[in-house]
């Protein structure tokens, strides 16, 4: 993959506009193929499988508000997809002895082995539609997100 290069300058908020779009085009065409199998092979939804990652990965399981703030969503959006993992077995719902206004949820063994064969192949779709993306350029493009992130992060907390 080749790097290309506008000859002309262009005005600095444009190109910062124009980063913006790429930037979120490139994360949805990626996501749509993502969602398209994971309903294909496994029937599932991404946000779906974005909770049983987060759960996969606390084991002794997380508050409904802990779990919202990991995936950066709402409550409710995660409420009722809960709600349905509770109801296939995917996931408990435990009472927290430290404060009875929290819930924690935990993902089950059957839970756990559902997402492991969901993870396997979710790596596998990862790697295989970012075949042609070059490892120095990744780890380039890691560095610059990373400080996009940080800087972000920064400037919001100045704000």
């Amino acid at each position: 993959m080749t790097l290309q290069r506008r000859a002309a300058p262009e005005p600095q908020g444009m190109l910062k506009l124009r980063l913006w779009v790429r930037l979120l085009r490139a994360v949805r065409v990626v996501e749509v193929e993502l969602r398209r199998r994971l309903r294909a092979e496994f029937g599932e939804t991404l946000p779906r499988f974005d909770v049983m990652a987060a759960l996969a990965r606390q084991k002794t399981g997380m508050t409904m508000t802990e779990v919202s703030r990991f995936l950066m969503v709402s409550n409710g959006n995660v409420t009722g997809i809960i709600d349905r993992l509770v109801q296939e077995g995917m996931v408990v719902r435990i009472a927290n002895a430290q404060d009875r206004r929290a819930t924690v949820v935990r993902a089950t063994p059957k839970g756990l082995r559902h997402f492991a064969r969901m993870a396997q192949a979710h790596e596998a779709w990862v790697n295989e539609i970012l075949a042609r993306f070059p490892p120095a350029q990744g780890h380039a493009l890691i560095d610059l997100l990373d400080a996009l992130t940080a800087a972000t992060r920064s400037g919001a907390k100045a704000s």
